[in-house]
């Protein structure tokens, strides 16, 4: 028997979670396990597959190549498990219809593609009838009733607006530089100490409006160098030195496109974490293949 088949949920449950926090102590405390806890189902991980899975960095861990790659055969293996028992399948296969579903840019290339595979294997019969929105008509086609759902921001979504809501993914923000960025020698950083250097703003899903209320908050601006709808112009920036982002680690990666280094780290401070989730209109039926989808977004994240 190969020792690949000693590798158990658990260890897979904590090796997920400390590659998605990037931390093994807020891996811990995500599952509600010790620190020791996790450290040792990754080394033993580590172990039994023979490679290293992180990179042991002075504020936290990242994902090696082969972590990577383990990584996303982990997460398939506790998703499927997750969706198995989430519902009788015999109501799975019954179920037809259509959800129409408005979503933003971030939620379409970061988060959905993924949740959207699952529930196709889950419910083969139900139609997501999806539409590339921008916020403001998001909002506009959940309030006339032309979208049963809407996949936004939350933290952008207008306030007076009646909405039903729920947060799927609560994404820490950080701060990405260059690796040899002058601010990688601090031991902590702050929003005053990044306001020194030049800063690259992603506009995309009204990411500057956001960024612009913590940095008011706290009663500081950046120095604004480069504005930018495209998150892989601004990776490649920030890689080759040319300024620093605070970004949500959901859309983070260790690499530009011409495969320089990206880093990550914490900001001290109040840097709100980016909130994503749902709307509706919590007075109006919805259909019963849109309220299937709905649950199975909620079932799936488990926030």
């Amino acid at each position: 028997m190969s020792i690949r088949n000693d590798i158990s949920m658990r260890q897979l449950r904590y090796f997920v979670a400390a590659a998605e926090l990037g931390q093994f102590s807020q891996a811990a405390l995500t599952v509600h396990v010790s620190q020791s806890a996790i450290t040792a189902a990754v080394s033993q991980l580590e172990d039994m597959l023979g490679v290293r899975l992180f990179e042991r960095l002075p504020h936290g861990v990242s994902l090696t190549a082969d972590g990577h790659r383990f990584y996303q055969h982990a997460r398939h293996i506790l998703d499927t498990l997750q969706d198995a028992v989430a519902q009788p399948l015999f109501q799975r296969d019954r179920l037809a219809g259509t959800a129409r579903v408005g979503a933003s840019y971030t939620v379409l290339g970061y988060f959905l593609p993924t949740l959207l595979a699952r529930f196709k294997r889950s419910y083969p019969q139900v139609e997501i009838d999806l539409i590339d929105m921008d916020r403001p008509g998001i909002e506009r086609g959940v309030a006339g009733g032309e979208l049963d759902l809407g996949l936004t921001i939350l933290s952008n979504v207008d306030a007076a607006q009646p909405f039903e809501r729920h947060v799927l993914m609560r994404s820490r923000r950080q701060l990405w530089l260059a690796s040899d960025h002058p601010l990688m020698a601090l031991e902590s950083v702050t929003l005053a100490d990044i306001a020194a250097h030049a800063y690259l703003i992603a506009t995309m899903d009204e990411g500057e409006s956001s960024a612009m209320r913590y940095w008011q908050a706290a009663g500081l601006a950046p120095r604004i160098a480069f504005r930018t709808t495209s998150v892989e112009a601004l990776r490649g920036l920030v890689a080759h030195g040319f300024g620093v982002t605070i970004l949500s680690d959901m859309i983070y990666r260790p690499w530009s496109l011409e495969g320089k280094r990206i880093e990550a780290r914490p900001v001290a401070g109040n840097v709100p974490p980016m909130e994503l989730g749902l709307i509706w209109q919590g007075q109006r039926e919805m259909p019963e293949a849109a309220r299937a989808f709905q649950q199975f977004l909620i079932s799936a994240t488990h926030l």
